[in-house]
């Protein structure tokens, strides 16, 4: 149960900093990373110029994981 709420929150941290981006970039970045599913990964890694891209996109990834295993766990 910990890691589920753990994920959660680097998850949703990561993605609010990278949401914030995306809609300062232009407005329908911002739409596509909030709305399409995994574009919000193809801008961090593939759009988004800032010098810690990989630490934000990572953080999202392990967020992510880390959401799956726990979620995982409590349905056992």
């Amino acid at each position: 149960m910990a890691l589920y709420g753990l994920g959660a929150i680097i998850a949703l941290v990561c993605a609010i900093r990278v949401l914030i981006a995306a809609f300062q970039e232009s407005v329908g970045q911002g739409f596509l990373s909030l709305c399409v599913p995994f574009y919000i990964f193809y801008y961090v890694f593939g759009r988004w110029e800032h010098e810690q891209k990989t630490m934000w996109g990572a953080g999202l990834i392990v967020g992510v994981i880390l959401e799956i295993i726990g979620s995982a766990m409590t349905s056992m």
